[in-house]
């Protein structure tokens, strides 16, 4: 299984708190079935931590008209919005939400070139909050397809994420599906196509990162 590099230390701080509770629990608690279950919760969180920072061995599906979406997650939100932060223009926008249990690894949702990138501090409201997109730390990275369409999305932290990496560097070359960030924790994911895109997926639908199509441009 690859783990995301940059939650190498993330990972390294929660197993030296589990193993250090298991010897406490072993060398305090006398009664040892509550050591043994103490022992088996730190065991399970670390495995659910390994999995949820983990790379998923996908076939990425999108490509220069295929936009295939950058995060696991529950789609949210499918409207038209303005995007005013570089695109300057009224979008169809599409937000995936990411809970605990979902792979929180991002990945190009097209082939391309980054022609923006910028971070935002912010807020930490509930990510499926409306005023999450405008209000919460975020970063925007846009894209340019080989046919000159643009394509922007920005992961927004949420109550508990509080680090948001990505890789995106203005003039780099990119392909959809491979890795472009990561965000720890429950945030979102928004995705801000051109108006005559065709969306393909609806509120409430479940989308996994690099396989599912969500949008096809024109």
């Amino acid at each position: 299984m690859k783990i995301d590099r940059n939650s190498y230390g993330t990972l390294a701080v929660v197993f030296f708190i589990a193993a250090v509770l298991i010897w406490t629990g072993f060398r305090f608690i006398h009664i040892r079935w509550i050591s043994w279950v103490i022992a088996a919760i730190c065991w399970l969180f670390c495995v659910w931590q390994m999995y949820f920072f983990r790379i998923p061995d996908r076939t990425s599906a999108g490509g220069g008209k295929d936009i295939s979406s950058a995060a696991d997650g529950k789609v949210v939100i499918v409207d038209e919005a303005m995007e005013n932060e570089y695109i300057g223009a009224m979008c169809k926008r599409v937000c995936v939400y990411m809970d605990f249990f979902d792979v929180h690894a991002n990945f190009w949702p097209a082939d391309g070139k980054v022609v923006y990138y910028k971070y935002h501090p912010g807020k930490h409201l509930l990510a499926f909050k409306p005023k999450a997109s405008e209000e919460n730390e975020h970063a925007s990275a846009c894209i340019e397809t080989p046919d000159g369409q643009k394509v922007l999305f920005r992961q927004h932290a949420g109550t508990f994420a509080r680090r948001i990496v990505n890789y995106a560097v203005p003039g780099m070359e990119v392909k959809a599906g491979d890795q472009c960030g990561i965000i720890k924790f429950g945030s979102r994911m928004d995705l801000y196509l051109p108006l005559d895109s065709e969306i393909l997926v609806r509120p409430g639908d479940k989308v996994r990162s690099r396989e599912s199509i969500i949008a096809r441009l024109r």
